[in-house]
């Protein structure tokens, strides 16, 4: 063998063709020049490790992959294909791989493979001969195939990349397709390039045909200029932008003169020296509608809020009475100011409610409220727990302590039961008031505070004030705006109210469903006298929910036993509407024996001059309509 000659044959013999052509024709001349019984080259897909001919030339003719498709184990590819290493045979290959059967049946001595492998060394293909005599030229063999496996390779890398860019294209033509959104290739000046579907539909249902449209015939004419100053800047820009969002509306126009609102986002694309630009146009109209209707809704919401609030003036604050509203308006009318507020009423009146009302809608309401129950703390440590202390104060005083005031400065301080404040710590407590200043237990430091005090108490202060136990001074100073709460028995139907509310809550705690308030429930509630106020009533509806027989509410168990009055039958109310229950059935059997005798003397007739409707003096229909109430039917004979 010649190798120049043989080289240049096969050169002239393949430098033609392309793709599986130049295959084909490699394998053909590379049997015919080096004059060998077989070649063949070879695809290896990795992720499937599967081998497949791409071309197979034997004894003069094509053939198929004999030995050479799917499964290598065993064979002289092997070699090649999964330790990727060039493999010459001159002599005795059957006796090499005894596992390979074709060898031993094909007669052949000889074998040459060579991989071809990607830029990251990886296989994927290899080109090979056989004959059935022995190679002698190892050195002019394997240099001739090294030439034809390099050239191979590179076939079979090209038609892999057009095969992934054509996967690609195809992938971004069906993204592009079916994209909700319109989106359109233009020019500089806004000649319409491409449209995918969504365009299409959106600018009247055009036809695939666009050349000669422009995009300014679909846009009113500030859009147009808008757009075209847009694509201007993107175009004297010497590298790429990033996409320009339009956040501003635009107007489109479709082909049946509809106009809809858009959003725009634009970028540029440059394909050698032309630069053209996409925009991807999002109808936004059923959004615009959208926010509208959210902002209508907004609007409701804050106008129904009002309404309510004109109601009940407080949120979590439930009654609708007089003499609720006479005091939600003071919570009001005071809120807004920095006056302190002296708060009466009885224990369970909600005076902690009304104190958080105050805070709530006041100027302070982004600051802390703190809440202090001036009668739970012992009095050797009210005053530490009011102004804080040093470390090492006082006995177990081990780190140093802010007290509350200091916690609720630029807020507000509730003091509830102040009338339990010892006497000396009411004269610390008016110069806060006063001056805004104390000194913490243990420092002879000055701290300021900007607080705001409500205080609480079910005491008469005045009386307090009377026999002693209460500076006068300091009454003055927290009663700037005293606000009286109404007890419960004097709040009417606010008792209903609150009630369905603590049913709800209590019911939906427990998760048990619980009928509605009835008509002897609700007139039980209103005429017990509540000492407890709203907390006993709730407490009240606690347990009668608890003790609830099905679902319907147990008040003679959870009202104490003053409120469960008797009748003159010494039957309770609910041990009365039983009985009226039965006195109704026994009604509906007297009822329906009479109805039975009209029929039994009628013949079962209802209408007619001797029907028993003409005897009873009813209609028929009313009669028929008893009778299917009652379930009476007429007897079989």
């Amino acid at each position: 063998m010649n190798p120049e000659s043989t080289l240049l044959r096969i050169m002239e013999g393949t430098i033609h063709e392309t793709g599986e052509d130049f295959f084909a024709a490699l394998v053909k001349n590379l049997s015919q020049y080096m004059d060998v019984a077989a070649a063949w080259v070879t695809e290896y897909v990795l992720d499937f490790s599967q081998l497949r001919s791409l071309a197979f030339w034997l004894d003069g003719q094509w053939t198929d992959g004999i030995g050479i498709d799917g499964d290598v184990k065993g064979t002289p590819c092997e070699v090649v294909i999964k330790k990727g290493k060039v493999l010459f045979i001159a002599d005795e290959v059957a006796g090499e791989f005894p596992d390979d059967p074709d060898l031993i049946k094909m007669g052949m001595k000889s074998y040459v493979g060579i991989p071809f492998k990607d830029s990251a060394q990886q296989v994927f293909g290899h080109l090979a001969v056989m004959d059935r005599k022995p190679l002698k030229d190892e050195r002019a063999a394997l240099s001739l195939m090294r030439i034809f496996a390099s050239r191979a390779g590179a076939e079979l890398g090209r038609i892999r990349a057009e095969a992934r860019l054509r996967q690609r294209e195809e992938k971004l033509s069906r993204l592009l397709e079916t994209a909700p959104d319109a989106i359109v290739e233009v020019d500089r000046s806004l000649n319409i390039l491409l449209m995918n579907a969504a365009a299409h539909k959106a600018f009247g249902n055009l036809t695939d045909t666009t050349t000669g449209l422009c995009l300014s015939g679909f846009l009113s004419k500030s859009s147009t200029n808008y757009l075209l100053e847009l694509i201007e800047r993107l175009s004297s820009s010497k590298k790429a932008e990033a996409p320009v969002w339009v956040p501003e509306v635009l107007t489109a126009v479709s082909a049946h003169g509809k106009s809809f609102p858009a959003e725009v986002t634009l970028s540029r694309t440059d394909a050698g020296k032309t630069s053209s630009f996409i925009l991807i146009f999002r109808n936004i109209n059923d959004r615009l509608v959208a926010e509208e209707k959210i902002h209508s809704l907004n609007k409701e919401t804050d106008r129904l809020r009002e309404e309510i609030r004109s109601l009940s003036h407080v949120d979590g604050i439930i009654g609708t009475s007089v003499p609720l509203m006479r005091v939600l308006k003071e919570v009001d009318q005071v809120a807004a100011t920095d006056a302190s507020v002296l708060i009466f009423g009885e224990t369970g009146t909600g005076k902690e409610l009304i104190a958080r009302a105050i805070h709530d809608n006041s100027m302070r309401k982004q600051g802390p409220m703190v809440r202090v129950n001036c009668a739970a703390i012992p009095e050797g440590l009210i005053e530490s727990e009011f102004f804080g202390h040093e470390k090492g104060a006082f006995s177990g005083a081990t780190q140093k302590r802010d007290g509350r005031f200091t916690l609720a400065n630029g807020g507000t301080i509730f003091l509830d039961e102040v009338a339990e404040l010892p006497p000396d710590l009411q004269a610390k407590l008016l110069r806060v008031l006063q001056e805004g200043e104390f000194e913490p237990v243990g420092s002879s430091r000055t701290k300021h505070v900007d607080v705001r005090v409500i205080a609480a108490t079910n005491r008469d202060l005045k009386a307090e004030v009377a026999a002693g136990r209460f500076r006068e001074d300091l009454y003055f100073r927290l009663s700037v705006f005293p606000l009286t709460l109404p007890a419960l028995k004097d709040r009417g139907d606010d008792v209903i109210l609150l009630a369905n509310f603590f049913v709800e809550k209590a019911a939906r705690r427990m998760g048990r469903p619980i009928d509605p308030l009835s008509s002897t429930d609700r007139k039980r509630l209103k005429r017990y006298g509540w000492p407890g106020n709203i907390r006993e009533l709730q407490n009240v509806i606690e347990r009668a929910v608890i003790t609830a027989e099905g679902t319907r509410l147990n008040l003679d168990r959870a009202l104490p036993e003053t409120a469960v009055e008797k009748n003159s039958a010494g039957l309770s109310e609910t041990d009365a509407e039983t009985a009226s229950i039965l006195t109704a059935d026994q009604m509906a059997d007297f009822e329906r024996e009479n109805l039975r005798r009209a029929l039994t003397s009628a013949g079962w007739r209802v209408s007619g001059r001797t029907g028993a409707a003409q005897l009873l003096g009813i209609p028929p229909s009313t009669l028929n309509s008893r009778l299917k109430a009652l379930g009476l039917k007429r007897p079989r004979l």
